[in-house]
This record gives C-alpha cells, sequence and structure tokens, in this order.
C-alpha cells in the first residue's frame, strides 16, 4: 500500500465502516504515521467529504453523521450478508408495510458487477427453508421505527389504534419495547387509557405522536417473557396444568415460549398452557423425555392413552407378505 492515493480511498473505506477510529489506529491500519493521517484527512475535505476530528485523549476521526457517500461498494461476502439477511427476514414475516425488502433486493442486483451478480442470483434460487414461510401482519414502516424510538428515549407515545372488534381509540403509551415474535411485530408497555400493562399488535397502530412526558420502565422488565407469557394465555377450549419431572433449562428449550409457561417446582417444573385440541398436548407430552403428572383436565388422560394405543398398533403392524 505504498500509493498515497491508496491510502487515501482506504482511510475513506475504514471511515465508512466504523463509526469512530483514533488517529493512531489508522495510521497502524495504513502503515504510516499520525501525521501522515493528518495530510491524507485534508485530502479528504478537499474532495468535499465531511471528516469530523475529535480532539482529546478518546478523541478520534469519523464521517458527520447523516452524510452518504455514494455509491454503496459492498464485497461478494458483504453483498451476500445482504442478501441472505434479506431473504431470512422475508421468510419469517419481519419485512414492514412498503416492500421494502423487494426493492432493497433489485437495487442490489442492479448495481452489482456481472461476476457477483449471477453467484447472488443463484443463491436467491437456490437457497431453500426447512421452515414454511410466515404470512405475517406487515406494519408501517414509520410507526415500527417511532415506537422503537420512543422505547429507547423512554419518551411517551400517542397511537391510533384499532382493535380486533374493528374500534378505533386514541391512546397514549409507555413502550416498553418492541418484540417480533412468529410474524408478528408487538409494542408491549403501560397503556394510559386503561392504566395497566397491555400489548399492542403494530399492524394495528395508524400513527405514532410524540407526548412531552417520559417514563421510567419497571426494573428487570422482559418484554418478550411478558408478551410470550400473554399469548400462552389465550382464548383457548383446555387450561392444561401439568408437573414435568426434569430440569427447568432443558425443558424450556424443548417447549414453545408461545404456548406455555413454566415455574420451577421441588418436584420438578410446573407447565400451564392452552389448548383447543387435547390430542395435540398428548404429542407435545410424549416427545418429552422426562416423566409427568398429569393435574388437569382429566381428558388429557385418556388422550394419552388414545395415542399409545395408536402407537402400540403402529409397532405390532407388520407388512403383508407378498403373494405367490
Amino acid at each position: 500500500m505504498s500509493h498515497p492515493l491508496t491510502r487515501v480511498l482506504t482511510l475513506l473505506e475504514l471511515l465508512q465502516s466504523h463509526a469512530r477510529l483514533t488517529g493512531a489506529e489508522l495510521a497502524d491500519r495504513l502503515d504510516t504515521d499520525v501525521r501522515t493521517v493528518r495530510r491524507y484527512m485534508s485530502h479528504l475535505r478537499e474532495l468535499g467529504i465531511p471528516v469530523e476530528a475529535e480532539r482529546g485523549r478518546h478523541g478520534g476521526y469519523r464521517l458527520a453523521r447523516g452524510y452518504r457517500m455514494p455509491p454503496l461498494v459492498l464485497t461478494n461476502d458483504e453483498a451476500l450478508a445482504v442478501v441472505l439477511g434479506l431473504l431470512a427476514a422475508e421468510r419469517l414475516g419481519m419485512s414492514t408495510a412498503a416492500p421494502a425488502s423487494a426493492g432493497a433486493l433489485a437495487k442490489i442486483e442492479r448495481v452489482l458487477p456481472h461476476a457477483t451478480r449471477e453467484p447472488l442470483a443463484a443463491m436467491r434460487e437456490a437457497l431453500s427453508f426447512t421452515a414454511n414461510a410466515v404470512i405475517g401482519q406487515a406494519p408501517g414502516t414509520g410507526v415500527l421505527l417511532a415506537l422503537a424510538q420512543a422505547s429507547r428515549a423512554s419518551t411517551t407515545v400517542g397511537i391510533s389504534h384499532r382493535s380486533w372488534r374493528q374500534e378505533q381509540t386514541e391512546r397514549d403509551i409507555d413502550p416498553y419495547g418492541v418484540v417480533f415474535h412468529t410474524g408478528r411485530w408487538y409494542a408491549v408497555g403501560h397503556d394510559h387509557l386503561r392504566d395497566s400493562l397491555r400489548t399492542f399488535r403494530i399492524d394495528r397502530i395508524a400513527s405514532v405522536a410524540p407526548r412531552a412526558d417520559s417514563f421510567t420502565a419497571p426494573d428487570g422488565f422482559d418484554p418478550v417473557a411478558h408478551l410470550t407469557s400473554t399469548l400462552a394465555q389465550g382464548p383457548y377450549r383446555w387450561q392444561v396444568e401439568v408437573t414435568i419431572h426434569g430440569p427447568l433449562d432443558e425443558i424450556a428449550r424443548r417447549l414453545p415460549r408461545s404456548a406455555v409457561t413454566l415455574t420451577a417446582q421441588p418436584a420438578g417444573v410446573l407447565m400451564h398452557a392452552r389448548a383447543d385440541r387435547l390430542d395435540g398436548m398428548a404429542h407435545l407430552l410424549a416427545s418429552l423425555e422426562w416423566p409427568f403428572t398429569i393435574h388437569h383436565p382429566d381428558e388429557l388422560r385418556q388422550a394419552l392413552k388414545d395415542l399409545a394405543a395408536q402407537l402400540t398398533a403402529a409397532a405390532q403392524r407388520r407388512p403383508e407378505e407378498p403373494s405367490r
């Protein structure tokens, strides 16, 4: 890297890929000294590139906030990482209301050189997922970002919300967190209208307006744990209570967090769940490697017996011998 122009271009690439670097760090990466780095910075400023310098012991260099360097240059590995991320987001149902993912993919493919574009196109066509695609309810990009910013800044917001009964309300909430779960986006926080902790599907929020008030989230509050616990207690037909005689951590890894709540007990792990069908719950329990005790409902015992009879019959069934 002996040519000065090469070093200046490398310096620009380093500034684009790092939030801040000290003069010593830049000198080390460019294999030069700090004085030369300062001269290269002057060259960049002469080209109209806004480089900011922070003085002091912990100072350094960075590009001005909001500055965008056209064109965007990606290495093959970086382009692959972006494409895979967009494809995975589409598969998980994480896209927003605007067709942002498709547009981003199209733009990336349009500007890439042929040698890179063809392998990435092949990846898109050849890539398969073991899980089925999730068809989620996409929220508006502005609404999603506004809730995320309010959550980080601990700022109250006003929302226009439509319930599942199509009832429209205006209310203020303190968003403790934003959660993506099984194809849908949720906002979890304190609802001023109901004066209680509530969960809102973000695709049902039409608009978000900032308020002057701020809030403090409860200590140790976990938006994910609250959301999954709330969804597990939905309006199902059967309330299931079973003690699983095994370790909590391993049981938690085997059971879907959205369907059950687990509590450590002296005799094992107490599982609470709701279910529309008990045969599905019987299959779930039978898939575990630990013994369990059913507390209720009693109908679950019969569902397990029916499953056991089906398995016994399958084990005893033999292939028919070919006729002679």
